[in-house]
């Protein structure tokens, strides 16, 4: 073990989480592996699912406890988006009663805003999120996904836009990420219809990164991905995704500016350096995490 790696502190630790109905969270090498967990159910997003799953990737990207995140499901599908039951007391907050039918509707603004947070969570996260997805990834499933630095899939993989088959407009996050994401005559194609975009099509238009045989060889490859982020300065790699989410909403010329003044307050010589070295002596580098945040964790 080189003298720079026996120096190294340990990674910060994940703050202590509840039992998850709905998830399980496990961080292996500096990778925090998030997992939907209901198959039986076709890991269809009830009420406990928007609570437990941005509160674990809140956790994860505050504490600086892993260097990347993946988000993976169980079963034959990705996710069925969501369960029937959250549509339901949703319509019910809005129909119900005779109260003031406006004061309903600002309510149901804010209800949706906090959906609309469970995916931003990924988004704004600190850490790059890969998301490896099998079977179906219907309605909120494509918010997810969306919301994901990268995307992989198995070959059985299908992506709807589910809500126009149920009467309704996406909200939830599919429509000013995917804009971006996928031509814009095909997202068009794909919400007016609401049809499937398979996995081949998918990687032919650059929704996906790769596609695989299998789950297995697709959360074998995935990991792989993950490993070789994780051996990068988290500090670099969290930059660098900073700065790739704020070009998508400002020009050229305001990037090119803020990353001068980004990089004039983190760019780290001796992280160069660290790195310069490490590939002299044939070694792997050693770099310092992330400090953690916004937590009690931090105190």
């Amino acid at each position: 073990m080189s003298t720079a790696a026996a120096n190294q502190p340990a990674p910060p630790a994940l703050p202590a989480l509840p039992d998850f109905e709905t998830i399980t969270v496990s961080i292996t090498d500096q990778i925090a592996h998030v997992v939907l967990n209901r198959p039986e159910k076709r890991n269809a997003m009830n009420k406990a699912f928007w609570v437990e799953f941005p509160a674990a990737i809140k956790a994860i990207s505050d504490s600086a406890a892993a260097r990347v995140i993946v988000v993976s499901s169980t079963g034959k599908h990705f996710t069925a988006g969501m369960d029937l039951s959250v549509f339901a007391e949703a319509g019910n907050t809005i129909m119900a009663g005779n109260q003031d039918p406006y004061i309903h509707a600002e309510a149901f603004r804010h209800h949706l805003h906090l959906l609309q947070e469970t995916f931003s969570c990924l988004y704004n996260a600190r850490q790059p999120v890969l998301a490896a997805i099998q079977g179906g990834a219907l309605g909120a499933g494509v918010d997810l996904s969306s919301a994901c630095d990268m995307r992989y899939c198995t070959q059985d993989a299908f992506f709807t836009i589910q809500e126009v088959n149920i009467g309704m407009v996406a909200d939830v996050g599919t429509f000013p990420r995917v804009t971006r994401q996928l031509p814009d005559g095909l997202l068009r194609e794909l919400a007016y219809t609401g049809r499937k975009l398979e996995a081949a099509e998918a990687l032919e238009c650059g929704f996906v990164n790769q596609v695989f045989a299998d789950q297995d060889a697709m959360l074998e490859a995935v990991m792989d991905i993950a490993r070789q982020i994780a051996a990068n300065s988290p500090l670099a790699v969290s930059g660098s995704k900073h700065v790739m989410n704020y070009a998508a909403d400002h020009s050229t010329e305001d990037t090119l500016r803020y990353l001068q003044a980004l990089n004039g307050g983190i760019l780290a010589p001796q992280h160069m350096m660290e790195s310069a070295a490490a590939k002299m002596q044939k070694r792997a580098p050693v770099y310092p995490d992330l400090k953690a945040v916004n937590g009690p964790w931090n105190e």
